[in-house]
Parts: structure tokens; C-alpha cells; sequence
């Protein structure tokens, strides 16, 4: 069901205050964007489409910029957000040095802590990276988890099983069929909380304390003069939004109208 409650981006038109940018072009007035539906961040039947569309969505329309997102898998996500011409680029990508010779980086829309979620019965632990050879660790096609993680399963020194999305992670987890997770904190809080077939069983899921990563979130414009250009733009819009206030009124928001 989709989601009906006050617009955040209506309730916080008064609380910044932005200086006009002019857009790349006279031709660019909308921001097409590819995603993935990934809750809290950015989803077709949550509010405003998401934490991170709502924060895109504001500094754009500073620019006079409409944003319009297309939703696919990641692996689609990438492809078509990275290489059609209909669209500026795709978000929230994760920086990493391998994805910045391919497109350029928006200013910073967020934070996303990855780490690890396993069954509270099967007790997991780790320190360093060599402990995760002990284990079937289930990821998701084409995600980034973290430099040292990724080479690790490039060289073949961490059993891993891709899936095409977190949910079908977590599915495989709770019948054992992997031994643990890679996933965002706030995605497996806000899986558990709303997913069909996953609320029954949030008790039995634990997210370990140590981080595998902190990424910080982008949008990845096309490696083009018009994306570079559009970049430009936008991140001098961003610059001026308050990125932190916007975070704690979308959750304060979320909470108090009980919308997850």
C-alpha cells in the first residue's frame, strides 16, 4: 500500500534557504535519476520516495531541476542510469575509487553503516576479515561492501552467495541457507519493520556491532560534459542544504505518523 502522509518536502521548504543556481543547460529541467527500491533510502511507495530522494529532490529544485526516478535492480540501476542518455545518472551510489573512473560524484546525500546480520540462535563473531572465511555470507549482485571485503571475494578467499536483493538475503538467512549477511543497518531495521514475511521473524535477526564499512552515499552522473556540467550545478545547491536537519525530520516524521 502506498504510503499517504504530509509531504516532508512541503514541511521543510521554510526551514532552508538557498541560493539559485542556474542549470547545466537551457534543456535540463528535469533530473532523470535510475535507483533501486531500497527502504529507507529511496523506494516508489515511501514518502517522498525515500530519505535520499527527498534530499536530492530538495537541492535540486534550488536549481529549477524536477527530479524524476526510474526503479530497476541494481545491476539495471547501474547500466542504464551509467550509460543512457535519457538520464543524468543513478543514485545513491556508494563512492568507491573503481566507480570514480566511470562517472562523477555528487557532494555527499548521507551515510549508509554495512555490516553484518545473522540468526541470534547461531552465534557469529568477528575481528578482522580472516575470520569471515569461517562462513557462507550472502550479498547482493553488484553491491559495493567495502574495498578490502570485495578484492577478498575477487580472489576467491570468502565463500559468498549473490542475491538480487536484500529481502531475498534475509529470506535465505532465517531457513539457513547462509550463515550471514552483509546489509545496511537502517535497510534491515526498516525490512523487518514493514516486509511481509519478515516481520515474524525480526527477533530472531541480529545486526553485529562492528561495522564492515561506512559508505558515504552519491549520485553517480554519467562520465559526459553534461554530466560533469550538472554536477556542477547541483552540488553547489547541495552545499547549502542541511543534510542532517532533513534526516531527523524525515525519522521524526516517520515516527510520529507511524509510516515505516
Amino acid at each position: 500500500m502506498k504510503i499517504r502522509a504530509f509531504s516532508l518536502l512541503t514541511a521543510i521548504t521554510g526551514m532552508i534557504v538557498l541560493t539559485a543556481v542556474s542549470p547545466a543547460t537551457a534543456d535540463d529541467t528535469v533530473m532523470r535519476l535510475a535507483s533501486l527500491e531500497w527502504s529507507p533510502y529511496v523506494g516508489s511507495q515511501l514518502r517522498d520516495e525515500g530519505l535520499t530522494a527527498s534530499i536530492v529532490k530538495v537541492a535540486a529544485r534550488q536549481i529549477g531541476i524536477d527530479t524524476k526516478i526510474s526503479y530497476a535492480p541494481w545491476s539495471r540501476t547501474v547500466q542504464v542510469g551509467g550509460n543512457d542518455p535519457a538520464y543524468a545518472g543513478y543514485f545513491p551510489a556508494f563512492y568507491t575509487k573503481e566507480r570514480e573512473s566511470s562517472c562523477y560524484f555528487s557532494g555527499l546525500l548521507g551515510r549508509s553503516i554495512v555490516g553484518f546480520a545473522y540468526l541470534k540462535k547461531r552465534p557469529f563473531d568477528w575481528l578482522k576479515l580472516s575470520d569471515l572465511q569461517a562462513y557462507k555470507i550472502g550479498i547482493v549482485q553488484d553491491y559495493a561492501n567495502g574495498e578490502e571485503f570485495d578484492a577478498m571475494i575477487k580472489k576467491g578467499l570468502l565463500r559468498t552467495d549473490a542475491a538480487p536483493s536484500d529481502v531475498s538475503n534475509l529470506r535465505k538467512l532465517l531457513v539457513q541457507r547462509i550463515d550471514v549477511i552483509v546489509i545496511d543497518k537502517n535497510v534491515l531495521r526498516q525490512l523487518l519493520i514493514t516486509e511481509p514475511g519478515l516481520q515474524a521473524n525480526r527477533d530472531q535477526i541480529e545486526f553485529h556491532t562492528q561495522e564492515l564499512t561506512n559508505f558515504s552515499m552519491h549520485i553517480c552522473f554519467q562520465h559526459t560534459e553534461r554530466g560533469l556540467a550538472m554536477r556542477k550545478s547541483f552540488n553547489a545547491a547541495l552545499e547549502k542544504v542541511d543534510i542532517k536537519k532533513l534526516e531527523n525530520a524525515y525519522f521524526k516524521q516517520t515516527d510520529a505518523t507511524g509510516s515505516r
